[in-house]
């Protein structure tokens, strides 16, 4: 049971019943409403992430919800709403059939079983993207900000397929150390690895695609990008490092980034754009990547811009996790940090989205953007 508005204190220790970043917040009286999607099905390479959301949750009581760009952005209420043990268990049956599509690399044209397979995986995809387009339909009509909290990339499909109900027009910002743009990769219709290229096929209201941070590609990929010149701007991360490494200063770098975004915009933010020091147990790592400042500087130049942030996904961030692929208990042998650096990512997030549409004031407006 969560503490009641009037008993919340910002200074003192979060209340252990208190609902997400130690908040006493209900759906009405929030402005911003979390989804968490425990959903990785397709992962190719390291799991987790399905458990990412909780872990997410239960680290973020330990932040201090001061903020020194948005004045007190949680007063406008925060809110996650309940991980749905039907996902969950849809994941865990899902992952068990797509280990056979993985395993025999996508080759499964010979046998039945694994066609078979691959059907029943594509089918749960599709009932997990109906869940999030409902869920966060719902959350758009209440006149609230959606934010996802997954799970894999594949996870926002569904929140962008809302977006396009509630506006007409709208660019994705993505950060990320990978394209994303493979068509369905190793047979899955909505693969992690597919995301950006279902979003920019499917969904026409997607006017524009910034990718920040890209790394890890292939050639297909990049023929497919550069062939949307209209569609997709690449900010790659060796050009921007480039950038950087001639004296270029970053907030001009942010700015360029933003430049081409159209008036609405969603943030998918994959928490491998950033260096893997900070998300070193995500499932694809990859050297390289945005500091986590440069990020916030990023998001921060989005914000100030005019702009309006319709809504943010943060996914890919995964605990540590046993062999049986459940959690590890938390002890001096290990840490939080992934969770904990998502937790903050998210809030960071969340201030920025309720400056963008003004329902917080700046704190320390920005005079460099």
């Amino acid at each position: 049971m969560e503490t009641s508005s009037n008993q919340y204190n910002p200074n003192a220790a979060a209340d252990p019943n208190s609902g997400i970043f130690g908040l006493p917040h209900s759906f009405k009286d929030s402005k911003i409403v979390y989804l968490p999607v425990p959903w990785e099905a397709t992962t190719s390479y390291g799991a987790g992430t399905s458990h990412g959301p909780e872990a997410i949750i239960n680290a973020s009581a330990q932040i201090d919800v001061f903020d020194l760009d948005v004045k007190n952005p949680y007063l406008a209420g925060m809110h996650a709403l309940p991980i749905s043990p039907e996902i969950f268990e849809l994941n865990k049956r899902s992952k068990i059939l797509a280990q056979t599509i993985i395993e025999a690399f996508g080759e499964i044209e010979d046998s039945a079983e694994l066609k078979k397979n691959l059907a029943l995986v594509n089918s749960h995809s599709k009932t997990v993207n109906t869940f999030v387009q409902n869920e966060i339909s719902q959350i758009f009509k209440n006149n609230k900000i959606p934010a996802l909290i997954g799970g894999d990339h594949s996870t926002p499909f569904g929140a962008f397929k809302a977006a396009a109900e509630q506006y007409k027009e709208f660019g994705i910002l993505h950060f990320d150390a990978h394209s994303d743009t493979r068509k369905a990769y190793l047979g899955f219709e909505h693969s992690h690895a597919s995301i950006m290229y279902n979003a920019s096929t499917q969904i026409p209201e997607i006017k524009k695609i910034i990718q920040v941070g890209i790394r890890d590609f292939c050639e297909e990929e990049f023929e497919f990008t550069s062939s949307q010149k209209q569609r997709f701007n690449v900010f790659y991360d060796q050009h921007l490092n480039q950038r950087k490494m001639s004296g270029e200063p970053f907030t001009k770098i942010a700015e360029d980034i933003i430049k081409d975004l159209p008036a609405n915009v969603w943030v998918s933010f994959d928490i491998d754009g950033l260096d893997p020091r900070f998300c070193p147990h995500t499932g694809t790592p990859v050297p390289g990547g945005l500091d986590y400042p440069e990020a916030i500087q990023i998001l921060r130049s989005l914000a100030n811009s005019g702009r309006k942030i319709i809504g943010f996904d943060v996914v890919e961030v995964a605990p540590i996790i046993d062999q049986d692929g459940s959690p590890i208990e938390i002890n001096q042998a290990n840490d939080e940090w992934d969770s904990n650096v998502g937790m903050r990512l998210i809030y960071k997030i969340s201030a920025f989205a309720l400056a963008s549409q003004k329902l917080c004031e700046w704190n320390l407006k920005p005079n460099n953007t």
